[in-house]
């Protein structure tokens, strides 16, 4: 009981931040990864963490506790909604495609979120994911969030940045970096297509016996596929680039919280 009473609401405090992180970042946060498994890989590695950061560290249950529970879990969802933004970047891309190709009324739903998204958007989604996993992305998140406890500890100065605007400010830059990436993901696609655009708006003028709307849907979506399947070798670069950012922001946060 000695034992429990000393150790016990720190490794609650550890909990509440990993856990809270699984239910958002990418991969452990999808629909079809069942509910047990988060849970028992959010004790484990809270177990793992805890035996390395917390042992020397214990909390009490003292009147400020429950605000150290919010804190704690505010900590665990900031550091995987970074992570999730940036894997959003290849929805959005998809989205500014489809919206040119003539796939934005084909929505489909996503199974990993169990949202609906873009047909490029999915397909691009669903590359990522897999090049993830083969680049040993998800290793990095575990590493992530354990090695947080050593520059963002219990007693960590969160509300202070919040209420000081810190946090905001990071966010609201986070986000215009994601959709300045998506953008740019996006920029050959949907150069491409206004080029298109144009070239069927001369041949309206030159021979308007063709039907526009017949002719140019077809050919947009198979110079849409053509251009994918050439860029396609390029996507490994884009997307090691975007997971580069995505790590390089999630160290930001952590040295904002450090100070």
């Amino acid at each position: 009981m000695e034992w429990v009473t000393l150790y016990l609401p720190g490794f609650m405090l550890f909990f509440c931040r990993i856990a809270s992180f699984f239910v958002v970042v990418p991969i452990f946060s999808a629909r079809n990864v069942p509910q047990h498994f988060k849970i028992g890989i959010a004790f484990f590695v809270t177990l793992m963490a805890f035996t390395l950061f917390g042992m020397n560290n214990p909390a009490t249950f003292d009147s400020l506790y429950m605000l150290s529970v919010i804190r704690e879990i505010l900590v665990g969802l900031l550091l995987g909604f970074i992570a999730y933004m940036f894997f959003q970047i290849v929805l959005i891309a998809g989205a500014f495609i489809d919206i040119q190709m003539g796939f934005g009324i084909a929505n489909v739903i996503d199974p990993m979120t169990g949202a609906q998204s873009p047909v490029m958007g999915n397909l691009k989604y669903m590359i990522a994911i897999l090049l993830f996993l083969s680049f040993n992305g998800h290793h990095l998140l575990l590493k992530a969030i354990m090695e947080s406890y050593d520059w963002i500890p219990l007693s960590n100065s969160l509300f202070t940045k919040m209420y000081s605007g810190d946090i905001a400010e990071f966010m609201i830059r986070t986000f215009t970096s994601v959709f300045r990436i998506s953008f740019q993901m996006a920029a050959p696609l949907v150069v491409a297509f206004f080029l298109t655009d144009v070239g069927l708006g001369f041949l309206a003028r030159v021979a308007p016996q063709f039907n526009i709307f017949v002719v140019g849907m077809p050919l947009k979506i198979i110079i849409g596929f053509i251009l994918f399947t050439l860029l396609f070798s390029g996507y490994r670069y884009v997307y090691t680039d975007m997971f580069t950012s995505m790590l390089d922001s999630m160290q930001k946060f952590i040295g904002l919280l450090t100070g």
